[in-house]
């Protein structure tokens, strides 16, 4: 059972931002101070990437642990309450994430995926993980993702 009521959930799910997300908003300030620069949200590209890095072919996305069911962390279980619905909800954006994922990389793209857990273990000393990234935009690796650590972590 829900401990509000139906109308006062409506409106807390209505303010739940899809873009410039405090996560983002924290990781845009960190590589922008290193000098990264980067375009955002680019429609021609599958998924709307977070962060577009032209200059490394790379695109980033930022993710939340919780909407994107991120599978190594606590904070993503499915909701006790309407489980059919989260669950097909939840499923649906991980399953889009795996083929926007797909397709960027069929275009030449590199793809990063940051999670949400990732910036929080690491928030108050985030410059091992922004040189670990820094290094994976210089390299070759196609693929990569943060982990619940703050580490990266090549493939996925």
């Amino acid at each position: 059972m829900d401990r509000i009521n139906r109308e006062k959930r409506s409106w807390n799910m209505s303010r739940i931002k899809g873009r410039n997300t405090k996560p983002e908003i924290f990781l845009r300030k960190l590589l922008y101070a290193r000098g990264i620069r980067y375009r955002l949200h680019r429609k021609d590209l599958p998924g709307r990437p977070d962060l577009v890095l032209s200059k490394f072919k790379a695109v980033v996305f930022v993710h939340g642990c919780f909407w994107h069911l991120h599978e190594e962390c606590r904070n993503s279980k499915i909701p006790s309450t309407r489980k059919n619905f989260w669950k097909k909800n939840l499923e649906g954006n991980r399953d889009r994430d795996v083929a926007n994922r797909k397709a960027l990389l069929e275009l030449g793209w590199r793809v990063l995926t940051v999670w949400e857990c990732s910036l929080h273990a690491c928030r108050h000393d985030p410059g091992p993980l922004i040189d670990q990234i820094i290094e994976w935009l210089v390299g070759n690796s196609r693929l990569a993702k943060t982990t619940p650590e703050g580490e990266l972590q090549n493939g996925n």
